[in-house]
């Protein structure tokens, strides 16, 4: 919703006007209506604070907004009035991972996977069901104790605090916190035997990381990229090696979204995982 311009849906085809055949002319009275709606009512409070670009609302459906920003002494941001609003529809995509836990598994233990697609090929929607499936437990083994960081909101979609989303019984969640520092956080409060991490960007990131790998804890974590030839043209990628086992690459094919699975390249094959108690007792 822009002010003064036609309203739009986003499509895979890209944006159309709406209705269909025609197009609305959006006033800024609806862009106001829509923001006290969203806020319940607290649109003013909501701005005033505003550190992340987006409003979440209940259900896990987030607002962008856009207009006159307002900085102030304290370094906080802030808007003085919205000229534009992006709101993005939240939805899980249950079974979207079926089947992938249990190729990523070695032993007993998950190899750590990092996860590759272009933007809007479905990594996150990935990484969630994933994070459900590892924390519930299923064919590939018990329920694990998962953490997820969710720095930008996308992969729980917590509305006060509780997720909107379904990402497993055993999944703890930091909301809206920078990832290196929730990394840590995580570590050091909750015990996870699994990581999930959504858009790695920085090396403070993989710092973290690299760190969380030390203590025991499975990495899985997303990344923007056209595939293995992006990949190994970044000036991370051996850094990344050293963090990550497999590679996880989206494409579509056929109108559908598909995913592969790759050994990491330049990566050392891990050593074969300790056995279980059931193997152990094997004749």
């Amino acid at each position: 919703m822009r002010a003064g311009q036609p309203l739009t849906v986003t499509l895979p085809d890209g944006e159309c006007p709406l209705p269909p055949g025609g197009f609305y002319l959006v006033k800024p009275r609806d862009i106001e209506t829509t923001l006290e709606t969203v806020t319940q009512g607290s649109a003013h409070t909501a701005l005033s604070s505003l550190k992340t670009g987006f409003v979440t609302a209940p259900g896990g459906h987030r607002l962008g907004v856009c207009g006159a920003v307002v900085q102030r002494e304290n370094g906080a941001l802030g808007l003085r009035c919205v000229s534009s609003v992006c709101l993005r529809v939240a939805r899980a995509v249950p079974g979207a991972a079926d089947g992938l836990p249990l190729q990523l598994l070695r032993g007993n233990q998950f190899f750590h996977t990092l996860i590759l697609s272009p933007p809007g090929f479905g990594k996150t929607t990935l990484l969630r069901d994933l994070t459900r499936q590892i924390a519930n437990g299923g064919a590939h083994g018990a329920p694990r104790r998962v953490a997820l960081v969710d720095e930008r909101g996308e992969v729980a979609a917590c509305h006060r605090g509780q997720p909107q989303l379904d990402v497993g019984a055993h999944t703890d969640v930091l909301d809206g916190c920078p990832k290196a520092w929730g990394i840590m956080w995580l570590l050091r409060a909750m015990a996870p035997q699994v990581l999930m991490v959504d858009e790695i960007t920085s090396p403070e990131d993989m710092d973290a990381m690299t760190a969380a790998q030390g203590c025991g804890v499975t990495l899985f974590a997303t990344l923007h990229a056209d595939g293995l030839q992006d990949l190994a043209a970044r000036r991370s990628r051996r850094a990344l090696a050293g963090l990550f086992q497999r590679v996880v690459v989206i494409h579509r094919a056929g109108g559908r979204r598909r995913w592969e699975i790759h050994p990491f390249p330049d990566a050392p094959e891990p050593p074969p995982s300790p056995p279980t108690d059931k193997e152990r007792r094997m004749p």
